[in-house]
């Protein structure tokens, strides 16, 4: 199963070419699993541009899969600490929200698809991090 960043999302749907499109051109076209994470639903739906575009977006996003964080709280704690494991090594993380992506896709076994160099970073230091090759 893959997760599909809101990099890849949006990039998609702009009609982005490149790597990363392909290979979700193929995970389209193979009926590969995929979904996304509560917080990128929010990210893409916040990059419309009018009323009109959100409601398409919405309803088109309302046919992937939604994937969250399993254990509450305790899932905050984990991200946060990722952050601190990150900053030790070196590596700053522009968005907190690519940590909670990072826990989502751990917590549920997820390979993560994505047009961000921050998760490669972040991939340096938190091993149990699956990027979708």
């Amino acid at each position: 199963m893959i997760l599909a960043d809101t990099s890849i999302i949006i990039g998609y749907l702009k009609g982005a070419s490149g790597l990363p499109y392909k290979k979700f051109d193929d995970i389209l076209e193979n009926n590969i699993p995929f979904g996304i994470s509560n917080v990128m639903y929010q990210e893409v739906l916040q990059g419309a541009k009018t009323e009109k575009e959100f409601n398409q977006l919405k309803e088109y996003l309302q046919t992937i899969t939604f994937y969250d964080v399993r254990e509450g709280m305790r899932s905050y704690e984990e991200a946060a600490l990722k952050y601190v494991k990150c900053r030790k090594a070196g590596i700053t993380i522009r968005s907190s929200i690519d940590l909670i992506i990072v826990q989502t896709a751990i917590e549920n076994n997820l390979y993560l698809l994505h047009n961000d160099n921050d998760f490669i970073n972040i991939s340096k230091v938190i091993k149990e991090l699956k990027l979708y090759k």
